[in-house]
């Protein structure tokens, strides 16, 4: 069985400039042979993982290219969403591939929702002691 490796809550300021702290998880993305460091919020309540456009043109993504659309709901709903399949890596487990609605839009945080991190991994939330632990799906 695989270890669940632990990670810190991120303190920073939320949209009213009170403090607050937010499960959030450092990943590798790599899409054809371009990679990138970044920072998903865990976020149980989206439905999908999300991707902010900047990400998707970094890792060399075009967005004409995407044939599949995906619908965003709540404050996402008025962004068009391209479906982007990319090899995710969470440090020490092994890479793993996530769906993401690439939007076409910046103004929206890399979100790892139920479909599919939540299916990918199992978490455990410590908000008390503002950590959380990941481990892959077995």
């Amino acid at each position: 069985m695989i270890d669940a490796q632990r990670f810190s809550f991120i303190e920073r300021l939320d949209e009213f400039g009170t403090p607050d702290a937010v499960p959030s998880l450092p990943l590798i993305l790599t899409y054809r042979n371009n990679s990138i460091e970044v920072s998903g919020l865990l976020d149980t309540g989206a439905s999908v993982n999300v991707l902010p456009y900047d990400v998707g043109v970094h890792l060399g993504a075009v967005w004409e290219e995407q044939s599949t659309s995906v619908l965003l709901a709540g404050n996402l709903a008025p962004v068009e969403a391209r479906g982007l399949v990319v090899s995710t890596e969470i440090r020490p487990f092994a890479p793993c591939r996530l769906v993401f609605a690439w939007s076409q839009t910046d103004d929206v945080p890399l979100l790892l929702g139920r479909m599919n991190f939540f299916l990918e991994f199992d978490v455990c939330f410590y908000r008390s002691q503002l950590a959380f632990e990941v481990r892959p799906r077995v």
